[in-house]
């Protein structure tokens, strides 16, 4: 096993004290910090820390040296000679853009089409940065809001009635609760390509009915909650389509501990919070609205799932089967990645034994943490990771002393 350092990621949604005062850097940072990458990943691989200095080098170098080694063979069989997934610590300051992710399939055919056009990886205007798809699940470490999702109609149609918004209206008639996703496609697609005089009307119409609602003493708080958040978007981004089709999505709450999967072709934003992220090693991002950053909005369309989702989210009620001791496993249906929270709560010695037949990242979110295995230990704090190769046959992992708390990725 070897230290592993992260490689950060400024944008502007990102925030100035989150990601800082996690590791106990000065706060505010300089700059937004927005991601803290742990992994392989070719656009900003992390860094591996050896006794030497020739043994100290990108990660995704040293598995390419030595991938049997590394990742292991049944790893290898299933994802080849690369790291499949790409863990991150996240930190929304504002929202993020809407946005979606690709199948594997739509990878693939995607990344090829734009080679073919002779799109640098690096132009601005690249949809596809790599062929692979971007099924992912986000942890919160803080209360934690975001959208995902389309919201089942039947919950639209109560948001619409309780704004009593003429304009709204003439559009929602186009709502058919027996058929959802047609009729979810036509809105949202009427929607994202409304030409801009009408798209400000209507934007500014639902805001004063909106504000007038949530002022309202007998406000429903899940409808008020959903409102306050077309109003934070529209402050941010004032007339954007994106306003419109986050009005669509469904607005999600996250205590520290509770998480959301989400899966290819779910339209989404991450609104507020700190979080751990994990997700299939890709890159790919297909924008709706929300940014300043490039938007293909037939693109995006092409890969949305507009099948409504009634609940995307993992509550600790969830979690009460796949938790052991203090382990707790967040239930996803793909292969290429897990995620394990270990929390310590400083009582005695605890320890965990950890093993994997695959390469693993122990990543310290809370207190001091002590890692062992037959030859050497290693010591990290809040915002440090380790790379557990597949080789190491178990680590033992435990407290420093008094609360701690560690989220560990694996194949």
């Amino acid at each position: 096993m070897q230290l592993l350092s992260g490689a950060m990621r400024s944008y502007p949604w990102g925030s100035h004290t989150a990601i800082a005062e996690l590791r106990g850097h000065a706060s505010p940072s300089d700059s937004p910090e927005a991601e803290l990458w742990y992994g392989a990943h070719p656009g900003d691989p992390s860094t591996l820390h050896g006794s030497e200095p020739q043994d100290t080098k990108p990660l995704d170098q040293a598995i390419a040296a030595d991938p049997e080694y590394h990742l292991g063979a049944r790893v290898r069989r299933e994802f080849g000679d690369t790291l499949p997934f790409l863990l991150k610590i996240l930190a929304a300051g504002e929202p993020l853009s809407l946005q979606a992710h690709p199948s594997r399939a739509q990878a693939q055919e995607g990344f090829a089409r734009e080679n073919a056009a002779g799109i640098s990886l690096d132009a601005p205007e690249r949809n596809y940065k790599d062929d692979n798809h971007k099924p992912e699940l986000i942890v919160a470490l803080t209360d934690f809001q975001a959208m995902t999702g389309f919201r089942p109609l039947a919950r639209t149609l109560e948001i619409a009635a309780a704004l009593n918004c003429p304009e709204l209206d003439r559009y929602i008639s186009m709502l058919d609760v027996d058929n959802e996703d047609s009729t979810i496609r036509a809105l949202f697609t009427t929607w994202i390509a409304i030409p801009v005089a009408n798209r400000t009307k209507l934007i500014d119409a639902m805001t004063v009915a909106a504000r007038a609602y949530v002022a309202r003493p007998d406000a429903v708080d899940w409808i008020a909650d959903t409102l306050n958040n077309i109003l934070l978007l529209d402050e941010r981004y004032p007339g954007d389509s994106g306003v419109l089709g986050a009005f669509l999505l469904n607005k999600i709450n996250l205590k520290p501990g509770e998480a959301i999967y989400l899966d290819a072709g779910e339209l989404h934003a991450y609104v507020h919070g700190l979080g751990i992220e994990i997700m299939a090693n890709s890159d790919n991002v297909l924008r709706g609205g929300l940014t300043t950053k490039h938007v293909d909005v037939p693109e995006l369309v092409r890969v949305l799932n507009f099948t409504p989702l009634t609940d995307p989210s993992i509550r600790e009620s969830d979690l009460a089967e796949t938790t052991t001791a203090n382990i707790i496993t967040y239930p996803v249906p793909i292969n290429e990645f897990a995620l394990s929270a270990l929390n310590f709560d400083g009582s005695g010695e605890e320890t965990v034994e950890w093993s994997s037949d695959g390469p693993s990242i122990v990543l310290c979110t809370g207190g001091e943490l002590h890692l062992t295995d037959s030859g050497s230990e290693l010591v990290i704090h809040p915002g440090e990771s380790v790379w557990i190769p597949a080789a190491n046959d178990q680590v033992t992992i435990r407290s420093g002393g008094g609360a701690a708390q560690a989220f560990v990725a694996s194949v």
